[in-house]
């Protein structure tokens, strides 16, 4: 044990020094064009290329340095590929308008109108997370470490996601590989500097969805959060959610926070409600690679255990799903673990191996050849489990659910039975809940209900020998003049308190 204690310091401070040893920030860390024979000139009449890579950066370092940090998907960014050419009048059927410059803290992207309205984004491949990082670190190896770590994404992991969403049933984007020209026109300004002689995806910013009606409006999460708070009449598609996110998990898509989502809001129904179902969007982690040398190892089993690496088997999935935590503990309040199978088994019927493989066969044929085989089996591999993941994700979000009411004036009802705990949330003046679901002692530990705005109402109710098998239940009034009614043991009541649930305006969204 010692001896192995040993030669664990050994290698780790060994990785440290390997990493101190690049010394302040490298001003040329990206490859200067995607072209391997970028010494000669592209023809302007030429619509394709050949032999581009999308970060060849990547894959400099030796084989002592990919044991210590990790291969990782390094040969991937290195492997040469053909691309189309991309110009604003051809991209897609008929011209395209540059808009504003976006992007979240790694990738920058272009906003891009079509002649017949749609929106289109056009987003660079490669990333540079210096945005991401302190200012006082900026010129440190610090960076070197954070772009280095781009490797663990598989460059071309978008093209997998279309096939496998649509038989799935979830909606998704169509991402289109091009090769951006060094001089094409609409990439000159310094802040699109980046996408230069580089690979870039041009997709259609709201993601498909087959088979629905067109939605009233496509909202961001703060915007679908602050109408659901708002009042009873709009209302999360949960069953839709918990499809995209289970697809998620199967994925190995661990970034889904709030800013990966859009939201549908469809036509209230004649005496219904409006509901509001899930778009994903930005697919950059599926089949993430980082735990295959010791630093990553460590990374992603220490010290960010979200960053979870793809496999056959589901190495950490409380972990993989905690980027959109916010999400599932507010808008998967009201399913069942019967509808958690239910979804689960449906996944495993929809996804085929005819369709896995289809969709493997998308990656650019020199990226097939190193990473075809092993994606395919591991896709087949984690369908099986899909079940057992389901239940793992279900317990998870049943221990402590979080039932909010809206703005308006609400009736909460807590009904204690020796076996269970039923929550119903009823309009103050209304007769039908919009919210009911029973809790079992076995699955959930504590409840916490939140009033929001609105004079709001909480009843509790003990039937028979509850006693012994009471939850624990916390009460948020939030701002108005809120009452409790039969306080019981195990209740924790918070006049006009705030949980922090409509902390939606602070949400990230990109």
């Amino acid at each position: 044990m010692i001896l192995l204690r040993l030669r664990f310091y050994t290698l780790f401070g060994g990785t440290l020094a390997t990493l101190l040893a690049t010394g302040c920030v490298r001003k040329q860390f990206f490859q200067p064009d995607a072209r391997l024979d970028a010494s000669t000139a592209l023809p302007a009449s030429a619509d394709s290329v050949r032999g581009v890579t999308a970060g060849r950066q990547y894959a400099r370092h030796g084989s002592l340095y990919n044991a210590l940090v990790g291969r990782h998907h390094r040969p991937s960014w290195a492997a040469p590929v053909s691309a189309p050419v991309f110009r604003l009048n051809t991209a897609q059927r008929g011209s395209l308008q540059p808009g504003k410059v976006g992007g979240g803290f790694n990738s920058t992207s272009l906003n891009l109108t079509s002649d017949d309205g749609r929106a289109y984004v056009i987003r660079t491949v490669d990333k540079d997370p210096i945005r991401a990082t302190p200012v006082a670190v900026r010129g440190t190896f610090l960076v070197n470490v954070l772009r280095d770590n781009v490797s663990s994404t598989n460059p071309y992991a978008a093209l997998l996601v279309p096939p496998l969403a649509r038989a799935a049933g979830v909606p998704y984007s169509s991402p289109q590989l091009f090769y951006v020209r060094p001089d094409e026109p609409a990439f000159q300004s310094d802040s699109l500097l980046h996408f230069r002689g580089q690979l870039a995806y041009l997709e259609e910013k709201a993601a498909q969805a087959p088979e629905r009606p067109v939605p009233n409006a496509i909202v961001n999460s703060g915007k679908a959060f602050a109408g659901v708070f708002a009042s009873p009449a709009r209302r999360f598609d949960q069953p839709a959610l918990l499809r995209a996110r289970l697809l998620d998990a199967w994925l190995g898509d661990w970034d889904r926070h709030a800013g990966q989502w859009s939201w549908a809001e469809e036509a209230p129904v004649p005496g219904g409600f409006a509901s509001i179902r899930p778009l994903p969007k930005d697919r950059d982690m599926v089949i993430y690679r980082l735990d295959d040398g010791l630093l990553g190892w460590l990374i992603g089993h220490v010290a960010i255990p979200h960053w979870v690496t793809f496999g056959p088997r589901y190495k950490n999935p409380v972990a993989q799903l905690s980027n959109g935590e916010y999400l599932d503990r507010r808008a998967l309040n009201q399913l069942s673990r019967a509808q958690f199978q239910a979804t689960a088994l449906d996944l495993q019927r929809r996804l085929p191996d005819s369709v896995l493989q289809r969709a493997v066969r998308r990656l650019p044929p020199a990226v097939y050849a190193l990473e075809g085989s092993r994606t395919l089996a591991a896709f087949q591999a984690r369908r099986d489990q899909l079940p057992a993941l389901a239940e793992t994700f279900y317990r998870n979000l049943a221990r402590e659910p979080r039932i909010a009411g809206t703005d308006e004036a609400e009736r909460f009802e807590l009904h204690r039975y020796a076996d269970s705990t039923v929550v119903a949330v009823f309009p103050a003046q209304g007769k039908a809940a919009f919210y009911h679901r029973a809790f079992l002692p076995s699955e959930t530990h504590r409840i916490q209900l939140e009033g929001l705005g609105g004079d709001d109402s909480f009843v509790v109710e003990t039937h028979g020998k509850a006693a012994g098998h009471q939850l624990s239940i916390r009460i948020y009034g939030g701002p108005g003049t809120d009452n409790l009614t039969q306080p019981g043991s195990g209740i924790r009541f918070e006049q006009g308190s705030a949980s922090g649930d409509k902390a939606f305006d602070k949400l990230p969204e990109e």
